[in-house]
């Protein structure tokens, strides 16, 4: 069957909005909003919290319980933004000299923003330093990632020897690193990305092979964004070693002893 161009445009755009829809294959960000909701319980009812890197502040309500600030840099353009646009920010500066006092906030929220940071070790100190002893980190970065939101990506993703190494030296305790699933879902998303980057409409080729290369990658389709997905799902319990998972979840408490310049 051969469909014309604007009915392949819009074949390819639902396809496109049902791969980021789907919970099993936007599992990134749906297990980490999940983790973050848990997260922001934890946090005393009128607790004082800086969202570091806010963006659109997309956790927000997480924390409508607390007395939730927004920090952010704002040179970012709005469609690089996950919902399009700033929210309202409280604090515009560089993430590693934020004007507030030392010790202002009782928790700090900082997702996906470490690998957009030119000096991160820096901006964990400041993130302590905002903190008052005994007050929550909350944070997640990538493992790895495609580029995005450039020209302000600097870093492939920290590891877990990273985050205890300079989170204790930046004056954290009982600090916990989760992986964000394991290789499995990892490889998934990889299979995930070859189907998105690959789509017809997306290539950047002349029309003919975009017509040659269109009914493989509809054969492709189902395999790399349906059954491989969901083996992966399967398998991801089993991986002892979650060596390529896609990002971590942190946790941390700034410790009462240690003071940081």
């Amino acid at each position: 069957m051969v469909f014309p161009p604007s009915q392949w445009c819009a074949l390819m755009g639902i396809m496109q909005e049902w791969l980021k829809a789907s919970p099993l294959l936007n599992f990134n960000q749906v297990l980490r909003d999940r983790w973050v909701r848990g997260r922001a319980a934890s946090v005393a009812a009128g607790s004082r919290v800086l969202d570091v890197g806010a963006g659109s502040a997309p956790y927000r309500e997480f924390f409508s319980h607390c007395r939730y600030f927004t920090h952010d840099f704002v040179q970012l353009d709005p469609g690089q933004l996950l919902h399009g646009a700033y929210t309202k920010v409280d604090y515009v500066s560089d993430a590693a000299s934020i004007p507030v006092d030392s010790g202002s906030f009782d928790a700090v929220l900082c997702t996906e923003v470490l690998e957009h940071v030119p000096e991160p070790i820096k901006v964990i100190r400041e993130i302590s330093r905002v903190l008052r002893p005994g007050g929550k980190l909350i944070l997640t970065a990538p493992l790895g990632s495609g580029i995005h939101q450039e020209p302000f990506h600097f870093y492939g993703g920290y590891t877990t020897y990273w985050y205890e190494r300079f989170l204790a030296e930046a004056g954290f305790e009982a600090i916990r690193v989760e992986p964000n699933a394991g290789s499995f879902r990892a490889f998934s998303q990889e299979a995930l990305r070859f189907v998105l980057t690959s789509r017809p409409t997306a290539l950047a080729a002349p029309l003919w092979a975009k017509v040659v290369w269109a009914p493989f990658w509809l054969l492709c389709f189902p395999l790399l964004a349906g059954v491989i997905p969901a083996a992966c799902a399967l398998l991801d319990a089993f991986d002892r070693e979650r060596r390529f998972t896609v990002g971590y979840h942190v946790a941390a408490v700034r410790s009462s002893a240690t003071a940081t310049g």
